[in-house]
């Protein structure tokens, strides 16, 4: 069924009207009735994901494309409106003789429902000639991700339900290819010494043990390779308790650290690496564990795609070509670059993934994902639908014509 009979702007506007940031109940039903009236079925699995497939007449003569974006959004609450852009909405030189850009403003217009209406339209107007094409909608992205962790087959006692080889993922990037992200992770250094009287030169001080244990976070990356698309890694101390009295050597201390990770690293090297790093700067008389914050979800591991692969090169030649059939300005769209947060496209890895979507996480003016001023243009939203759907018909479209 064409494009044309589903409007992204339209759908976009009911779904910032629909509540999901403590609920995604709503939006899930708007997504599954949006289907359902087109002719495709779809369904509800692994703890509330939407799933629905289009397979072309040779499943397996092409890749299986994934397309993913999550349903739910956070606070704050912004109203809905839509209107004519302000100063500090618009991007880059307007032509001359454009019409002043319309935004839709509210709580996830591009964060990430202008992705969704993107993401659903390519795939209503998707044919495929080979290949299959997947629909995967999460849950709780901006919590636990427990949803795309079951779907891929992370979470214990659960199987991977995708099995995609390429990954499509819906997030605000202007309408860039984004080819990769840091990963994020949590943890907490716990030294465990000896308590006594202060008065006394006994005991062991965990407190003082943190110094040797700060200066071993603060050249935990010395030397570190920097990787070529996402830079060096970075771990960065958060928190530190320790101590229970004025007067008395303290048995504790503990350091929350945040760590950016750069591919290869994993969680579990990372934990026992800095282990490693803080136990030979404490004192022998001072204990040390290193722990990963317990979540009920696998954390965020980097990942990243080749910028030359076929799937960052049709999303981006796509991006380029739409955002001039929609009269965006010229440097509007269409790089290849990093992705500037932590998202599920990490659950995809290492199958070939690209972030992608209007709107920004920010701007000059300041933070507009998860912020009071959250908009997107609707030109964009026009755009990233028309790239998507022509990245899906250069990947799913006849070998033969493709040359």
């Amino acid at each position: 069924m064409s494009r044309r009979s589903f409007d992204p702007v339209s759908f976009l506007e009911t779904a910032v009207r629909t509540p999901s940031h403590e609920s995604v109940d709503e939006t899930r039903e708007l997504v599954v009735e949006t289907l359902d009236r087109r002719g495709v079925e779809s369904e509800v699995v692994a703890g509330g994901c939407v799933l629905a497939t289009k397979r072309s007449p040779a499943p397996d003569a092409g890749p299986h494309l994934v397309a993913n974006t999550h349903l739910d959004t956070v606070t704050p609450h912004v109203p809905f409106e839509r209107g004519e852009a302000r100063a500090d909405e618009r991007p880059g030189a307007a032509r001359e003789g454009d019409a002043p850009d319309e935004v839709i403003r509210g709580r996830g217009a591009c964060d990430a429902k202008g992705p969704l209406a993107a993401l659903l339209s390519g795939f209503l107007a998707a044919d495929p000639e080979r290949g299959r094409l997947t629909l995967a909608l999460t849950p709780d992205e901006e919590t636990l991700s427990l949803g795309a962790a079951a779907l891929t087959g992370r979470s214990p006692g659960t199987e991977d339900r995708l099995d995609g080889d390429l990954f499509l993922v819906g997030e605000p990037t202007g309408l860039d290819a984004c080819t990769a992200a840091k990963g994020r992770f949590q943890g907490t250094v716990e030294l465990s010494g000896v308590a006594a009287h202060a008065a006394e030169f006994a005991g062991a001080n965990a407190v003082a043990a943190a110094e040797g244990a700060l200066a071993a976070i603060r050249t935990f990356d010395d030397g570190a390779d920097e990787h070529p698309q996402l830079g060096p890694p970075k771990l960065t101390p958060t928190v530190i308790e320790g101590g229970a009295a004025t007067n008395q050597v303290p048995a504790d201390c503990e350091i929350t650290v945040d760590r950016r990770s750069v591919p290869p690293e994993t969680a579990v090297g990372f934990r026992s690496s800095l282990a490693s790093a803080v136990r030979a700067r404490v004192p022998d008389d001072v204990g040390v564990d290193v722990a990963l914050t317990d979540r009920e979800s696998p954390f965020f591991e980097a990942f990243s795609t080749p910028p030359d692969h076929e799937l960052v090169e049709a999303v981006a030649g796509a991006a380029r070509a739409a955002a001039d059939a929609t009269g965006l300005p010229a440097d509007r769209g269409g790089s290849a670059r990093p992705f500037g947060a932590a998202t599920e496209a990490s659950y995809f890895a290492p199958a070939p993934t690209v972030v992608f979507g209007p709107g920004d996480l920010a701007d000059d003016a300041g933070a507009v994902a998860h912020a009071e001023r959250e908009y997107v243009r609707v030109r964009e939203v026009e755009a990233a639908a028309l790239t998507v759907e022509r990245a899906i018909a250069e990947l799913l479209g006849d070998a033969a014509s493709r040359g």
